[in-house]
């Protein structure tokens, strides 16, 4: 018989019916994905597990002490006809309690007696008060001098202190999973391929991968299950990092023609054009994305920074040297909304020198081109032949700009505003329309903080600055959670507050999680959906009719929101940005998460979140971050019926305490599943990230950064070291790519 692969499927060793419930249930295929699939938890014998914290509607696997069992006749309603129902009560250590209920099946009594214990599965119920589980799968488990009989399989399983809890599913429960993995164990070759080189797990004294996966499924001690953990996290961290260290090779490797402006260029003229002073984080930025645009090979960096410190500005000053130089500058931006406001504010700071071969433009000066998928034929055709020629030295679009028909003279730079709206592969194909002997430089920007460790393990192709110093003159924003249903007086106080905003010549922002009618949600909220209430969330078309009869009526309302057409929205924006001054200026936008990045206006100092609960602190930031943009002090009202103590007002309060985006970062990624942060949501796929935490684990993602570099620098192609290629192969296929080429 051959030796078993991780590569093969599980059906030719367990059985088709189980390995389609494997699969089915657990998205479990080969050998490899089973053994990946590690415990939960481990159950040690004589700690019983606290059935007080269990929650209803929660699937559980518990271990617990059959304390009394009861026969109880009840008639069928369907058939009329009279039966039993058993009633076995288990019990932990504190006294605290759980009912198992099973229905017409009392000739379980025989082997559920008092003063067995056993592991139970299945879903909480609650009847009359009580906890429950109905019709549960349980696994009586062998006390010394115990009478329970049992395959040879099942002795061995529970024969440790430490039992094995597995997520698992009503079909397939931890215990059926545990026996699918021990027949799996039991035929591993001694000799299993290992993605870790020997010399690698030498100089950091790392298990071998059969001995790591032996002992997490099946530990003596807990410092088994210390010691495998801590090796199975290097396998996650060292194929990741090595993928990152192959794609910086490859890009360092590839040409590129350095950009080096000409002095008394458009570059030196906005400088001069400039109404502030640039911070020092933004000059210092400048100097290294300069030194980066003058390399033969191409730029590959990630500029991350807060909410207002200026990348846009860093962004366009480097745009500037590539055209000064004779290149053309692409920004890429994930909405309309977002794409339409660069070109205002590029346009706007830009002046006559945006105006080539216009009346009035500056001697040097060059042309901002915007192109997005809403333009009519005409200014498509006008917009792409001025593209093509080279007239354009500044391209703004959406992601209009990867259509093939889009050709440029001379791309020099793609810069990707809110790069977790873009995947790997979109940025890449618009670097490909660069000239033939040479790829553009390329600046990613993002104003969600990242944590080190997650910038290491998600942009780890990029290198990464960050901007953190703000603009003088920025106002403070003061950040209030306002609950409606306690205290609804506060939410009337809200709209007043922006009226009086308004009569005081400011403006102001509603933002609500849905638009309304027959729209769907515009952007998922990050509120679990046990948080979330019965009723749907507030939408922008039903909360705009209320305001603007009622509360809102002294003010011009304006609504923006996705379903809008293209030059609706522009319209919107443009007379939003107009303000009071204008005559048909707009005081307060009601709008969706359109308005989350990218939107600047000086003269909006309120933001009022409808439902805020249903939003995640990532996103809150981004959306406080649309006021306190000028000189006048700001406000952000967080509206929730969330109540006390919940995880949803706890998160609130978290964002409403502190303005520090990179502590925000932080908690969310800590309330977050590591797929999400990945990608893996966006895919439907799982994550490859199952021992691994991008924040916990910062010494073992570095180190493994540090050997995954060095080993592609010695070894590109990783010809000497096949298994590691093959675990590189199996994390890139099709099916799993979206997990590293999203964030």
């Amino acid at each position: 018989m051959a030796p078993l692969r991780m590569t093969d499927r599980l059906a030719p060793v367990l059985g088709a019916r189980t390995a389609q419930a494997l699969e089915k249930g657990l998205g479990l295929r080969t050998v490899e994905d089973l053994l990946r699939h590690y415990p939960r938890r481990y159950a040690e014998r004589g700690q019983l597990t606290d059935l007080g914290q269990l929650q209803v509607d929660e699937h559980v696997t518990v271990l617990a002490r059959i304390a009394r069992v009861d026969r109880r006749p009840y008639r069928d309603r369907r058939t009329g006809r009279n039966a039993d129902r058993l009633e076995v009560v288990v019990t932990d250590s504190t006294g605290a309690t759980l009912t198992l209920t099973f229905f017409k099946q009392a000739w379980r009594e025989r082997e559920l007696r008092v003063g067995r214990s056993g592991l139970f599965s299945g879903k909480v119920g609650s009847f009359r008060g009580s906890r429950q589980l109905t019709h549960p799968e349980y696994q009586i488990i062998a006390e010394s001098g115990d009478e329970v009989s049992g395959d040879d399989d099942t002795v061995a399983r529970y024969a440790g202190a430490l039992i094995p809890v597995y997520p698992a599913t009503a079909q397939m429960p931890s215990w059926r999973v545990a026996s699918s993995i021990g027949l799996v164990i039991d035929q591993l070759p001694d000799d299993l391929d290992d993605p870790i080189p020997p010399e690698t797990r030498a100089r950091h004294g790392l298990a071998g991968l059969r001995t790591a996966l032996v002992a997490v499924h099946r530990p003596d001690h807990r410092d088994d299950v210390a010691r495998a953990r801590e090796r199975l996290r290097w396998d996650e961290a060292f194929v990741l990092q090595t993928v990152l260290a192959q794609r910086r090779a490859s890009a360092a490797a590839l040409p590129a023609v350095p950009r080096v402006p000409a002095a008394g260029g458009l570059l030196d003229a906005f400088d001069l054009r400039l109404p502030f002073t640039l911070t020092k984080g933004q000059v210092t930025l400048g100097d290294v994305l300069a030194a980066d645009l003058a390399r033969t090979h191409p730029m590959h960096r990630l500029l991350q920074g807060e909410v207002g410190s200026g990348k846009t500005v860093v962004a366009l000053r480097a745009m500037l040297a590539v055209v000064d130089a004779g290149g053309q500058a692409a920004l890429l931006a994930p909405t309309e909304v977002l794409a339409q406001q660069h070109h205002r504010s590029i346009t706007r700071m830009l002046g006559p020198l945006a105006e080539r071969g216009m009346l009035g433009g500056a001697e040097v000066s060059t042309r901002v081109e915007l192109l997005t998928g809403s333009l009519s034929a005409a200014r498509r055709r006008e917009s792409l032949l001025a593209i093509a020629s080279g007239d354009a030295g500044l391209v703004v679009g959406t992601h209009a700009l990867l259509e093939e028909r889009v050709s440029f003279a001379d791309l020099a730079l793609v810069v990707v505003d809110e790069q977790h709206r873009f995947g790997v592969e979109q940025r890449a194909a618009l670097a490909a329309k660069s000239r033939d002997d040479s790829r553009p430089h390329v600046l990613v920007m993002t104003a969600t903080p990242i944590p080190r460790t997650v910038a290491m393990t998600v942009f780890g192709d990029l290198e990464v600055s960050t901007l953190t110093e703000l603009p003088a003159g920025r106002a403070a924003v003061a950040t209030h959670v306002v609950p409606a249903l306690e205290r609804p007086g506060h939410l009337s106080r809200a709209w007043s507050r922006i009226v009086e905003e308004v009569a005081a010549g400011r403006q102001a922002y509603v933002v609500c999680p849905r638009i309304g009618g027959d729209a769907e949600p515009e952007e998922d909220a990050a509120a679990d959906e046990a948080e979330a209430e019965s009723r749907p969330p507030i939408a922008v078309l039903d909360l705009v009719a209320e305001l603007v009869a009622g509360a809102l009526a002294p003010v011009r309302v304006g609504v923006l929101h996705g379903r809008l057409p293209a030059e609706e929205k522009d319209d919107v924006m443009r007379r939003f940005a107009a303000g009071p001054a204008s005559g048909d200026g707009i005081d307060v936008l009601v709008a969706t998460t359109v308005v989350e990045v990218g939107v600047d206006v000086p003269n909006a100092t309120v933001m009022v979140v409808m439902d805020a609960d249903r939003f995640g602190v990532s996103q809150l930031h981004q959306l406080r971050g649309r006021v306190g943009r000028g000189e006048h002090a700001a406000l952000c009202l967080l509206v929730t019926e969330a109540g006390p103590g919940t995880p949803a007002r706890e998160r609130l309060e978290a964002v409403a305490a502190t303005a520090d985006g990179f502590e925000l970062a932080r908690l969310d990624l800590e309330q977050r599943r590591e797929g999400d942060v990945l990608g893996a949501s966006q895919s439907g796929t799982r994550s490859s990230l199952r021992m691994l935490a991008v924040l916990r684990d910062e010494d073992v993602i570095e180190a493994a950064r540090l050997e995954a570099t060095d080993l592609v620098a010695a070894d590109p192609d990783l010809a000497g070291t096949p298994a590691l290629a093959r675990a590189i192969a199996a994390l890139l296929d099709e099916e799993r790519a979206d997990y590293l080429e999203k964030s």
